[in-house]
């Protein structure tokens, strides 16, 4: 918007030329995203009603924090979207089906965190309701990949390690999509559970998807990398970079000991920017070594209901999810929350490496 707003004035404010440049923009949208979310999560603070209700399936250490506020989503996510429409270029259909996937899974949180912080009884929308509009949402996300993209790589996703290899799936793509989809909505829902944690771990594989989406809006970088040319796909940077600049402003009233937690509204749209920014990058296989530490998490409390269930009630783990787990063992939560950081950037960090070894 800012774009068709102030470039054309290029020739008189020498300035407003390097709106031209994505990394400028993306600079901008970042930057603009920390400092709104910085200067307006206090005032959210102390008008909000959203207290956290603290569940009876998490460590007993965390009653202290029953009623701290909470859907702090509502702020970072709004700020996301109004930086993302602010400085990305529409005239690719890119950023408009990213924006829509990501508000609409922003209203699918926001009714969760209403019903449940609201409601009379600690429970928001049911399991089975949330999957089916995560559902109709992946469904949107496949309509939208064949209608913008050369029937050529509509159904194909890109392969690891092995260069000009990709994968043609035929129907069977509409299947990885709605697993990557729900999958990654569902993970950083699981992984938000200590002060920090689901926001700090989300910034590395964000930053992947970030540079992906530059590299294969470039002809020669995507060429050179062996990578999917998709020309007007760079714009998703801005998503990406809005997303960064909003998590970091976040942290800092959500770090150990957290004044704010994020909420449903905040961890499902983590999740699904996530998600249908690697659909639309066609790398929905790298996203699950990128994201690795939400996969983490996912599985161990996949593998604790099965093993749960079919032994008697017998656990794996002390706690599911898997940073639980630690916390029964005597960790502090804040030690805990750094090294899942970590984790997390050292997936990102191999998933970067393979790309480079394709």
């Amino acid at each position: 918007m800012i774009y068709e707003w102030l470039y054309p004035l290029k020739g008189s404010i020498k300035l407003f030329n390097l709106l031209r440049y994505i990394t400028f923009r993306a600079g901008l949208a970042l930057t603009f995203s920390l400092i709104l979310t910085l200067l307006l999560m206090p005032l959210y603070l102390k008008l909000t009603k959203y207290k956290e209700r603290i569940s009876e399936y998490v460590p007993s250490t965390h009653k202290k924090k029953e009623g701290t506020p909470s859907a702090g989503g509502i702020v970072f996510v709004s700020i996301t979207i109004i930086s993302t429409i602010l400085f990305s270029r529409f005239n690719t259909p890119f950023p408009m089906v990213a924006l829509i996937a990501t508000f609409f899974m922003f209203i699918i949180g926001l009714l969760d965190d209403i019903k449940k912080l609201k409601g009379a009884k600690k429970g928001g929308l049911t399991k089975w309701e949330k999957l089916f509009l995560q559902f109709l949402l992946a469904a949107f996300i496949v309509i939208a990949v064949n209608m913008f993209y050369p029937a050529e790589i509509a159904k194909r996703t890109q392969f690891l390690f092995f260069k000009n290899i990709n994968l043609y799936l035929g129907n069977l793509y509409i299947l990885l999509v709605i697993l990557v989809f729900l999958g990654f909505t569902n993970a950083v829902n699981l992984t938000d559970g200590l002060d920090g944690l689901a926001a700090g771990s989300a910034i590395p594989p964000l930053t992947v998807i970030l540079l992906l989406a530059y590299f294969q809006g470039n002809k020669i970088l995507s060429t050179y990398l062996h990578l999917f040319y998709i020309p007007g796909i760079e714009e998703l940077t801005i998503l990406e970079s809005s997303m960064i600049g909003a998590l970091i402003g976040f942290l800092w009233y959500n770090s150990y000991p957290a004044q704010v937690f994020m909420g449903d509204t905040g961890s499902q749209s983590i999740g699904g920017i996530i998600a249908v920014s690697s659909v639309l990058l066609k790398q929905e296989i790298l996203i699950i070594i990128a994201g690795g530490l939400f996969v983490i998490e996912a599985l161990s409390v996949l593998i604790q209901v099965i093993y749960f269930r079919t032994t008697g009630w017998k656990r794996v783990f002390r706690r599911a999810p898997y940073h639980h787990h630690f916390e029964e063992m005597g960790m502090h939560e804040a030690k805990i929350t750094v090294r899942f950081w970590i984790i997390s950037l050292i997936c990102s960090l191999i998933a970067l490496g393979m790309v480079k070894i394709k």
